[in-house]
């Protein structure tokens, strides 16, 4: 210590370790924040997406459109598995070759609370939120349809948030989910991608565990 000055942290490993920590902290707090707020705000739109686009419908008497809502339901999840099955393919022909120079920031250590590679996940929100509103302020087949397949976009993006973002990488804590075992199986699929074994594969993340699967392998290995 000279005039008063506290060692540097690079002279002091005990402290720098602290600082590092610190660090650390801040970053993982501000990220699930960040995720909290986003998706909190992303689910209570959909809800009142759902709520308003089904009970203008009611007005004045009328019924509840239980097959309409029925219809929402299916091309949901059928939304939901099309678009993991597209980002496989999106992850592998795209990020992997003309977007590598914004993916490459998610296979780097990450510097600061965010990356360039998150950018993907906005973009990703924007076609989700089109087609839930224009489901919402038009009636008809075409806009259901579209709901549907919004409602399903929006669904996976926020379980991608947490499984990708929270349990495969460590963003944030995820509570409970890192006990259900297909999840963990997804992580340790996941963490072979990054480690550029069998070619890159799994590309995909909900279905990665089931690349080495004989049943599903033809649609997962191209």
């Amino acid at each position: 210590m000279e005039g008063g000055k506290s060692d540097p942290p690079a002279d002091n490993p005990a402290k720098l370790e602290v600082l590092l920590v610190e660090k650390e902290t801040r970053e993982r707090l501000t990220y699930v924040v960040a995720a909290v707020m986003s998706s909190l705000g992303i689910i209570s739109l959909t809800v009142l997406a759902v709520y308003y686009k089904f009970s203008y419908q009611m007005e004045e008497g009328g019924e509840i459109p239980y097959l309409e809502m029925l219809g929402t339901f299916a091309l949901s999840l059928g939304a939901a598995m099309s678009m993991e099955l597209m980002s496989k393919w999106v992850h592998k022909a795209l990020w992997h070759t003309s977007l590598w120079h914004m993916h490459k920031s998610h296979h780097k250590p990450r510097e600061g609370v965010f990356e360039l590679n998150d950018v993907f996940a906005v973009m990703n929100a924007i076609p989700a939120i089109v087609l839930l509103a224009y489901g919402v302020f038009y009636k008809g087949l075409l806009p259901g349809i579209c709901f549907g397949a919004g409602l399903g976009f929006t669904v996976l993006g926020i379980g991608y948030i947490f499984v990708h973002n929270g349990l495969v990488h460590k963003r944030f804590p995820v509570g409970p989910i890192v006990d259900i075992p297909y999840f963990r199986k997804v992580a340790a699929a996941h963490q072979l991608h990054h480690m550029g074994m069998f070619k890159g594969v799994p590309y995909g993340l909900f279905l990665g565990p089931k690349v080495y699967s004989c049943t599903w392998s033809f649609l997962l290995l191209f």
